[in-house]
Formats: structure tokens, C-alpha cells, sequence
């Protein structure tokens, strides 16, 4: 089963002093992506990430190393799915079993594009563990709609009064064709165009914007117990539409006009007043409007997005994302 022309992991989109500089700063020796901002732990996320940038920087060597710490130390529930976090200060390191799905997406994505391209069939069938895993777990009907669930647990409707709650930044749009290819059911398809349906519905605020946390027990509103604000994860939200080629333009630049400021700059912003509470000046975060630019109108991209610094683990992600996008799909903004 193939799952992307492998000649495109041969043609790195990440370029090598760029991933260098990535794996000096955030990948430990044991296989393990660093959040240097949050701890020095690390989570399914982190290390989905790094299995796809790996994939990308086309570093089978590294890809392994990663792999085999997510499999030793995160893959120790009996459904397939991922621990969310490690911490490397507490004994045992794992204290919380529950997973996050986003990053059991991306665990399981990566896996599938590196066993295709790199002929790995063992990469496949793990993936494919996990995106069943995924199916049984977090992907939900609810008011007649596909839903994916944040974790296993502790989102649903019976585990809390204004349930569903959902992440909107969960949705790895790009990922849902591979993950019906591991695991074939209509409910990727659904789960989808479920999120898509939510993301275009969610202006609260005068910038109309999504929240970080949505209940979805009746009316979308912002999930009681969270902040109510657009903030870190949700930046993502339209490099993952771009990414996945999603190409609602009126969508993308309502996104990038609520989360960005009079200087210009992306921000965390309160939705009840639509001001920003804290301006996100790295490189990583500002590169998703220079995409959401480059995707509507053709804008090539600032020689400063070219400028890989990488400070802390999220937003360095970000743009090495970003400029692999930008690399394979969109070379006039280069």
C-alpha cells in the first residue's frame, strides 16, 4: 500500500543545516522531542511532530530513534493509542494515561508516509494500530455530526455536563486520507468535514475567532473550565487548512485578520474583548500568515521566514512545517 511517491522523501522539503539545528536543540539522545518551553517534558504531540519532520528532512536514522522512545515509553495503553506526556522530573515519568489525539494523528501519519516511502512495512502496521485506535476511541457521532474527541477521556458527553468538548486544532486535515487508508472506514471522511464544518462556524468575538476549547453540547460556545481565547494551539489552525489544501479563502483570512495585530503579528487574544493578551513574535508563529498570504494571493514569503533560529520546540515546529509546505506545493513564494 503506498501512501505518497517515494521520491519525494528523497528530495528533503527541510533542509539539512535546518534539521540539524532542530535535532541540537530539542531531540535528546534517548529519542525524545524536548518542549523546552513547558518543562522539558515531552508528549505524543512532540513526538509526532518529530517523526514527520524527520520524515521530511528525509533522516531515516533519526526517524528510528525517535520512533523507538514513542514506542518504549509513550505506546503503553492496550488500545493502540499513545500516552500524551512524559515528564522527565517524576517517577514514574508517566502519570496521566490518557491520550491526545492530535498527537496519535501524527505519530501514526509519519509512520505511514516513512513506511511507504522508505519501504518499512513494520512503520505501516503500527500506524495502522493506531488509527484504529483512534476510529474506536475518539472519533464520535454527536447531534448528527462526526466528532473528534480531544482524548479518550474526559471529553465526551458523559464525562462532562457541556460535553462534547473539542479541540479544534486537533484536526490534522491532511492526515485523514492516509489514516482511511490504514484504518478504511466513512467516518474519516465524516470526522473531516465534521472539523471543517465546526472550524467555519466558530466567530466568537469581535475578531471572530474559535476558541481553544469548544463544547458542542448544543450551540458551539467556549468550553467552561478553559480560557476564553484564541491562543497557542489554535494558531496552527490555518497552516493545517493550507497544508491539507484546503482552499476557503474567505475562511483563511478571516483567521489570519482576528489573530493578527495592528504591528502585523500573531497573538494569543481574549475573545470577549477581541484584544490580544500576548503578541507571538517567533518566526514559527508568524510564518502561518505569510502561508495563509502566500496561499490566497501569492505572496512570497519574507526572507526573515527563511531565518531558522530555533528558540523553543512549538514554534520552531511550526515553520519547518510551513517551509516544507511552502517547498512542495507553493515554490512561487519561495
Amino acid at each position: 500500500m503506498i501512501f505518497t511517491d517515494p521520491a519525494r522523501a528523497v528530495e528533503p522539503s527541510i533542509q539539512p543545516v535546518e534539521w540539524t539545528l532542530y535535532k541540537s536543540r530539542f531531540l535528546d539522545v534517548s529519542g525524545r522531542i524536548v518542549d523546552n518551553a513547558n518543562g522539558n517534558i515531552s508528549h505524543s504531540e512532540g513526538q509526532g511532530y518529530g517523526l514527520l519532520l524527520a520524515y521530511l528532512a528525509n533522516s531515516p536514522a533519526d526517524f528510528e530513534q525517535i520512533w523507538y522512545f514513542t514506542q518504549t515509553e509513550l505506546l503503553l495503553r492496550d488500545d493502540g493509542l499513545a500516552v500524551w506526556k512524559w515528564d522527565p522530573e517524576k517517577t514514574p515519568h508517566v502519570a496521566d494515561t490518557n491520550n491526545a489525539t492530535d498527537g496519535d494523528i501524527l505519530i501514526a501519519y509519519a509512520l505511514a508516509l516513512a513506511g511507504a516511502a522508505w519501504r518499512q512495512p513494520e512503520y505501516i502496521k503500527a500506524a495502522s494500530l493506531i488509527a484504529r485506535g483512534i476510529l474506536d476511541k475518539t472519533v464520535v457521532v454527536s447531534n448528527g455530526k462526526t466528532l473528534l474527541l480531544p482524548g479518550a477521556s474526559g471529553f465526551s458527553a458523559k464525562d462532562r455536563d457541556d460535553g462534547p468538548v473539542v479541540n479544534p486544532s486537533y484536526w490534522i486535515f491532511e492526515a485523514f486520507p492516509v489514516l482511511d487508508l490504514l484504518a478504511p472506514s466513512e467516518s474519516w471522511k465524516k470526522a473531516s468535514q465534521g472539523g471543517l464544518d465546526i472550524i467555519r462556524s466558530l466567530e466568537f468575538g469581535p475578531a471572530r475567532l474559535p476558541a481553544e476549547w469548544v463544547s458542542l453540547k448544543r450551540r458551539p460556545e467556549p468550553a467552561s473550565g478553559f480560557d476564553r481565547e484564541f491562543s497557542y494551539n489554535s494558531i496552527r489552525i490555518p497552516l493545517y487548512l493550507a497544508r491539507a489544501g484546503v482552499d476557503d479563502v474567505q475562511l483563511l483570512k478571516r483567521l489570519q485578520k482576528g489573530m493578527t495585530t495592528d504591528q502585523d503579528l500573531p497573538a494569543i487574544v481574549d475573545l470577549d474583548s477581541g484584544q490580544p493578551k500576548e503578541v507571538l513574535a517567533d518566526a514559527g508563529y508568524q510564518i502561518v500568515n505569510h502561508i495563509v498570504a502566500c496561499v490566497v494571493d501569492g505572496t512570497k514569503l519574507p526572507s526573515s521566514a527563511f531565518r531558522f533560529e530555533p528558540e523553543f520546540y512549538y514554534p520552531s515546529t511550526l515553520q519547518l512545517l510551513g517551509l516544507a509546505f511552502v517547498r512542495e506545493k507553493h515554490p512561487e513564494c519561495l
